[in-house]
């Protein structure tokens, strides 16, 4: 990846300074400033959410030496690392780095979306120096494309993407897509082409290793030598048959690592929970949603959670708008090309995550807008241009700046779980997985009632949320109040009865009501699922000692004691035993 990227970097370079010595600086700092300036204060911002899992799966991977792990870790919970190889082993690499430092972790995702950045703006200007343009633009296609790349690299609406760690998935991704798209278009200048071409199928093969959106890649650039360079899709499968060939066969790549998904543990594909239907009309509310952040990034949301409509009244006029988008871009593919070609980029790169194929953990997401994001962009550029000229540069100018800004104001609402959480709850107070994790924020932090009042809520949005339930029985045990916490711990095990640490509790809480024979079953029950699970151990050695039994009570204490020799209660319930 780093390679690709210096090389392209390098002949983005070359050629600039073939036009104008400031053409080889001018753009690239530009570029390389902006995206500093928007990120420099996500550098520390902690991990939160998926972040924890998936960097502590690099820490397993870096630290026992297990790269294979990097291949099936998390298939069967549906975990963001789950069939993303490349991406798995990125954080790997961040952890031999700085282990658990965050400042590895996102300064690599800010090279990786400055690098995606400088790709987009190689591959803009060689489009519009292609691109069937009046002459007042040819003119100035190299300003055009250093605009484009630059408000697309600070726009706020792709914080998601690049400060929030784990989606670095997307990011990455999408820099192997634009890199597989800016080969193939060097290859089709060069006298040799071959060095090229291969560049482009190995960046393609990294892209399907790294997340399903690049399964959008053969097609794209099929599309773009049709329209751009060959000029029918028989002239460009004929010029170059064996590359696209070759290109087409990194899709086994992905249906590989898909298949060994089984789905994503269930939460996308058509074996989720979700019908491909309703999925659809969600959809319908979604992709308006992303464009009007695109003109206007308020409020941005981390969350949105997993709502699904079921009524296609409710979506009746963005329905109707996107019918209508996608009406006028498959005119356009045949009438107007270039046209044509950005709607399809609009279209294609959204469509793995926004058509009909279900993704249950997260029906709407804005990192999904990551490289799509560059088409309605490039189209608001070259109107702009088209428009005023020369004169749009400070408008531009001034576009860019509040990018810069609204970016880095973004960017704090990530500095804590408690202040990301609680700007996700205001903004989508419906979204029952925002309540939870509020909850837990302020359960770390000992702030109790209103950690119950969020868990409540979870509970009352979705009443069948397993650990909303067991964390509230937490409280409830912390706050004094056994009795409640009986209620949420049996709710808890008879959404989930083999949830161990629920039996565990709910054993505590008899106890402290007096009642070690009700507390008995539970902690056999845990012990029975879990033998080397310690505490239940202990706390079934003193709910014995309490019915009298002193010899069943040592077996259990000695057991405790065998799994964790430095555990202070069982040795005490020994002795007890044993006194």
């Amino acid at each position: 990846m780093v390679s690709c990227f210096f090389r392209g970097l390098v002949s983005l370079s070359r050629a600039a300074r073939e036009i104008s010595p400031l053409r080889a600086t001018i753009p690239l700092g530009v570029i390389l400033l902006g995206s500093l300036f928007a990120y420099a204060n996500s550098l520390a911002v902690p991990f939160v959410f998926d972040d924890i899992p998936a960097v502590a799966l690099g820490g397993r991977i870096a630290e026992t030496g297990s790269w294979s792990e990097a291949f099936g870790a998390g298939a069967d919970a549906g975990e963001t690392t789950s069939g993303r190889p490349i991406f798995a082993l990125t954080l790997a690499f961040n952890h031999l780095l700085s282990g658990s430092h965050v400042w590895s972790y996102h300064l690599l995702n800010l090279l990786i979306h400055a690098a995606a950045g400088l790709t987009l703006y190689g591959i803009a200007w060689r489009t519009l120096a292609l691109a069937p343009l009046p002459g007042h633009l040819r003119a100035v296609t190299g300003p055009m494309a250093m605009t484009l790349a630059t408000l697309w690299t600070v726009h706020p609406l792709q914080t998601q993407a690049v400060t929030y760690t784990v989606q670095r998935a997307e990011s990455l991704s999408g820099l192997f897509l634009l890199l597989t798209l800016y080969a193939f278009l060097r290859a089709t200048e060069a006298p040799s082409p071959r060095r090229w071409q291969t560049a482009s199928v190995v960046a393609a093969a990294l892209g399907m290793a790294t997340k399903e959106v690049m399964v959008v890649a053969p097609l794209l650039v099929l599309l773009y030598d049709r329209t751009f360079i060959a000029g029918t899709f028989r002239a460009a499968r004929q010029a170059r048959s064996g590359y696209y060939g070759t290109l087409a066969a990194t899709w086994l790549v992905l249906a590989v690592l898909v298949l060994s998904t089984e789905g994503r543990g269930g939460t996308a594909g058509f074996d989720s929970k979700v019908g491909a239907w309703h999925y659809l009309l969600t959809q319908a509310s979604a992709i308006p949603r992303y464009l009007q952040l695109t003109l206007w990034p308020h409020p941005l949301v981390f969350d949105y959670g997993a709502t699904v409509i079921r009524d296609l009244g409710a979506v009746a006029l963005p329905a109707t708008l996107v019918v209508t988008l996608l009406g006028a871009t498959a005119w356009a593919v045949w009438r107007a090309p270039a046209w044509g070609f950005l709607g399809c980029w609009f279209f294609f790169v959204l469509a793995p995550s926004s058509s009909v194929i279900p993704i249950a953990s997260q029906t709407m997401a804005e990192h999904r807008m990551y490289l799509a994001l560059a088409a309605p962009l490039a189209l608001a550029v070259i109107a702009l241009y088209a428009g005023l000229g020369r004169r749009s540069s400070g408008i531009l100018a001034i576009l860019v700046l509040t990018g810069i800004g609204l970016t880095h104001l973004r960017n704090t609402t990530y500095r804590s779980d408690l202040s990301l959480w609680a700007d996700t709850v205001a903004k989508r107070p419906e979204n029952p997985r925002a309540h939870h994790n509020l909850g837990l924020a302020e359960f770390n932090r000992a702030q109790f009632d209103p950690a119950a009042r969020h868990f409540s809520e979870a509970i009352r949005l979705q009443p069948e949320s397993t650990e909303s339930h067991y964390n509230l029985g937490l409280i409830m045990a912390r706050l004094g109040r056994p009795a409640e916490a009986v209620g949420h711990y049996e709710r808890t095990l008879a959404l989930e009865p083999r949830h161990v640490q629920a039996l565990n509790n709910l054993g505590n809480a008899l106890l402290a009501l007096g009642r070690p024979g009700e507390a008995r079953p539970p902690y056999e029950r845990a012990v029975q699922i879990d033998p080397t699970f310690a505490e239940p151990h202990s706390n079934l050695s003193d709910a014995l000692l309490q019915l009298g039994d002193a010899a069943g009570a040592l077996r259990q204490a000695e057991a405790a004691l065998r799994l964790k020799p430095d555990f202070a209660e069982a040795h005490f319930n020994a002795a007890n035993a044993l006194a």
